[in-house]
């Protein structure tokens, strides 16, 4: 473990090393886990709980999902079940990773199969923290524990396959047993963390759902169309327009701010380039505060979580959400964006290495990861300054 303190904070993160190999048979060995769900998250999770070692049987209802997990090695009647209350009694973890909708949905048939000491294991502390919404109250007889990896499922199985783990937070709301943290450390490398920072249910879910409609996916989204669209309606083509808006900041920037930190960046760009930034970032940080702000309220009130629970369980939801995920595909954006990605080299013969959808397709047979046995990650090469082109 190491500990640090930033703006007068200090933290402590739990290392994967902290958990090796024979301490996580010692903790879970006698356990068994029902991953109920088997989307991205659920599948992510349970492969590698599996590939680890660890007793894990997967609960979904009949369809593609159940197909899905048929092809991924899970025995109807053994480790594949359709009936999630056989799951549950069959399991002393419960790992709830349904939608939060289908969370709200099914909670009857969780809360009335745990067994006395099992642990209720969540990826998200929507139910826990808005139970006046979901009507989420568990037990008092069982653990309930968070470990929410920051990332999506398919993130989660590909750094694994590729021995490096993923970062993730973990809480306890509930000890029941004594054994809630252990359990949820343990759980949490299992499952292909790479490191763990401790949270609480609230604090996950305000800032998760902050980040998601902001920075990570929905700010980010806004600010590209919006200066996609400038660029265009100054004349100039669309894949100049893409280039300067989405490509280069995927492909060449944000990697290397991933690697080695925006002040690196910063200091590692051109002169014109880093003077712009510099001057310019404070302007875009004054324009969307307010909008943060209105944000964070809307998701500390519980309006946003009304809202996504309004919306995701009408009867409807899925013909109009392919609706709107085609509004999206059919943006100009991305229709130059999937043409200009086909031209990398490394997708040329119909090669396609580089996505998500192959890395997804990969990850039920590539073989398995151990944990604790990833090499170290490489330090950022700042000595040789190398420029980035910006």
């Amino acid at each position: 473990m190491k500990t640090f303190a930033i703006g007068g904070i200090e933290e402590t993160v739990v290392e994967r090393t902290d958990v090796p190999p024979s301490e996580l048979k010692k903790i879970l060995g006698k356990e068994t886990v029902a991953v109920i769900g088997y989307g991205t998250q659920g599948r992510g999770q349970a492969l590698n709980l599996r590939d680890n070692g660890v007793k894990t049987v997967v609960a979904v209802r009949p369809g593609k999902s159940f197909e899905l997990a048929k092809s991924d090695g899970w025995t109807p009647g053994k480790t594949l079940f359709s009936d999630i209350g056989e799951a549950v009694r069959k399991s002393t973890v419960v790992e709830y990773l349904l939608s939060d909708a289908g969370q709200k949905a099914n909670w009857a048939t969780i809360r009335d199969n745990l067994q006395d000491g099992a642990a209720l294991y969540f990826s998200h502390g929507f139910l826990i923290v808005f139970r006046d919404q979901t009507g989420v109250v568990p037990p008092a007889n069982v653990d309930v524990i968070l470990v929410a990896p920051k990332g999506s499922g398919t993130t989660v199985r590909r750094l694994f396959l590729e021995g490096r783990g993923i970062n993730a937070s973990f809480a306890v709301e509930q000890d029941y047993t004594g054994r809630a943290r252990e359990r949820a450390l343990a759980l949490g490398i299992a499952v292909g963390a790479g490191y763990l920072f401790e949270t609480t249910f609230r604090n996950e879910v305000l800032s998760d759902l902050t980040g998601e409609r902001g920075v990570l996916m929905g700010a980010i989204y806004g600010v590209m169309r919006a200066q996609y669209q400038l660029l265009r309606k100054m004349g100039h083509t669309p894949s100049e327009a893409f280039n300067e808006t989405v490509e280069e900041a995927t492909q060449s920037l944000y990697p290397l701010i991933g690697e080695n930190g925006m002040d690196w960046m910063y200091a590692n760009c051109s002169t014109t380039a880093q003077r712009g930034a510099l001057d310019w970032y404070r302007k875009f940080e004054e324009a969307v505060m307010p909008v943060f702000d209105e944000l964070y309220e809307e998701v500390r009130s519980g309006r946003e979580t009304a809202h996504v629970l309004d919306a995701n369980s009408r009867s409807d939801y899925h013909q109009q959400l392919q609706k709107e995920l085609a509004e999206v595909r059919n943006d100009e954006i991305w229709q130059i964006g999937a043409i200009v990605r086909d031209l990398r080299p490394e997708r040329q013969g119909g090669s396609r290495t580089g996505s998500a959808r192959t890395s997804a397709k990969k990850a039920a047979p590539a073989k398995p990861a151990k944990a604790g046995k990833s090499k170290p990650k490489a330090k950022p090469k700042t000595k040789k300054k190398a420029k980035a082109r910006r």
